[in-house]
Formats: structure tokens, sequence, C-alpha cells
């Protein structure tokens, strides 16, 4: 007795879907030969209305993109032009870009550069010898910004998971860091892990949040690239409390690990100051 070949419902059901295609496939392809028959006698094509529509809309839109692209092209150009304010070029005429100032001259200098009508604060922009360079310094008058400081809780595990943040830096007894792990890629990217090299991770919580509200900051170069960016206070201290504040930084991250430095405030150039 030979094979006996039994077609499932489910073959039967291919087959009729194939068929089915192969129609709507054939059909498509007579309609597209007519229409060119049309054309080619000089008869007039008729587009249903919905493509109608489809064509007025896209037709009317493109001008509009092509006008938004000019747009952002001649933004960019002049951008490239003129990156900065005729402002911001007119206070940069005064500053010798090749030229190393003494502190108390550059600290002058940022004073002219003003032109926020709030209290700039001013940084330091610091090339190191190398990446890796890390420690902390409390500054003799702050930064003009008061430092919030949590002790971790469960509470405070809560809120972080929640995507919650309510401070600047998170000080932790040991017992409560395998409870952290589990924020730890919330708080690992920004800086704000407990860690025992910047003395965040205590037996006494309560000395250590002392340290920070009274001024003590941590600093670490990038991650991948010799840079250092501090926060030395504002533009309302005065130049002798900034200088101060200035020289006190530089102690703790040492001369020997500067390659160049570069004060600044938030809206003015760059000062290349003397080491």
């Amino acid at each position: 007795m030979g094979k006996v070949r039994v077609k499932s419902f489910d073959d039967l059901e291919d087959a009729a879907r194939a068929k089915r295609l192969e129609e709507r496939r054939a059909s498509k392809k007579e309609a597209k030969k007519t229409e060119k028959a049309k054309v080619d006698e000089g008869t007039e094509v008729v587009t249903p209305p919905a493509e109608q529509e489809e064509a007025v809309e896209t037709i009317e839109t493109k001008p509009e993109e092509a006008e938004k692209k000019e747009v952002k092209k001649a933004k960019k150009e002049k951008f490239q032009k003129e990156p900065h304010s005729a402002k911001y070029n007119d206070l940069s005429s005064n500053l010798d870009r090749t030229k190393l100032y003494p502190l108390p001259e550059a600290l002058e200098l940022l004073g002219k550069m003003q032109r926020g009508k709030f209290d700039e604060t001013v940084e330091l922009h610091i090339n190191t010898v190398t990446a890796g360079i890390s420690g902390n310094v409390t500054l003799p008058h702050g930064t003009g910004k008061k430092t919030r400081v949590a002790v971790a809780d469960d509470k405070i595990i809560a809120e972080v998971e929640k995507g919650v943040i309510n401070f600047d830096i998170l000080v932790a007894t040991p017992d409560m860091m395998p409870k952290l792990a589990k924020v730890a890629k919330v708080l690992g990217p920004r800086g704000l892990m407990p860690n025992p090299k910047n003395g965040t991770i205590t037996a006494k919580p309560e000395e250590v949040v002392k340290k920070y509200e009274g001024g003590q900051i941590n600093f670490k170069t990038e991650t991948k690239n010799p840079l250092l960016h501090l926060t030395v206070g504002k533009m309302s201290f005065g130049s002798e409390k900034l200088s101060e504040n200035i020289e006190s930084m530089v102690n703790a991250v040492k001369k020997g690990n500067i390659v160049n430095i570069t004060l600044k405030s938030t809206m003015s150039p760059g000062i290349k100051i003397r080491v």
C-alpha cells in the first residue's frame, strides 16, 4: 500500500491565504497596466479623493519643512561665525588670551566682566598632569551654596527608588551599604554613592555631616580626562575672600599636579591664571 498524504487544516488555510495574496498582486498589476494604457492614449486618469488629499497635504508641508531647514541652517552658520554675543565679545576684547594673569589682576578683571543680573558663581577649571586625582577641601568662606547632606536610611532609599533625590551628598554607615546596593545604578552615575575614599562611609555620620555643611567639598577629575571643574565662591564674596578660597583649592589639588588653571564666572570668558 502506497503512502497516504493528508493535508492538515493549517496547510489548507495557508494555501488559501497564498492564493488570495497572488490574486491581489495580479489585480494591482492589471490596474497599473490599465492606468498606463490610459495615459498613453491621452485619457485623463482620476486620482481617488483620499490620494488627492494626501498629495495636497504633501505639497503644502514641503515648503514649510524647507523653510524650517533654511532657518536652522542660517542659525548654525551664524553661530559658527559669531558663537558669542556682541556684549561677550566686547568684554573679551579687554582680555589677553595668551597671558597668564597673577591672581589679584585676574580677579580684578573678572569683576569688570560681569554681565548677569544675578550673583554669578566663580569657577576654576584645572588641567592636571593625569586623570584620577581626587581629594577634599574645606574652603575658608564656603562656596556660597548651601550643601544638602543626608544620612542614608530606609526612607531615603525608598525616595531614590522613586527618582526623588533631595541631597547633594549622601553619608552612610557601613551596615547601610548592602541596602544602598539596589540604588547604586541611580546614585553612581551622579557621583552620589557613598565612598570610603571621600569619607562618606563612616560609623560617625553626624561628624561628617557637620564637615560638609561647614564648607568641605570633594573634587575628582573627569573619568577619562585630566580635568577638574570646581566652584570656589560667588562674585559677591569680593576679591579677598575669593583669593583665599582659590589658594586653599590650589593647595588641596597640589601645584605639582596642575598644568594650567582657568578662572571664570558663570557668564564670563575664561582667564588663564599663573599657578
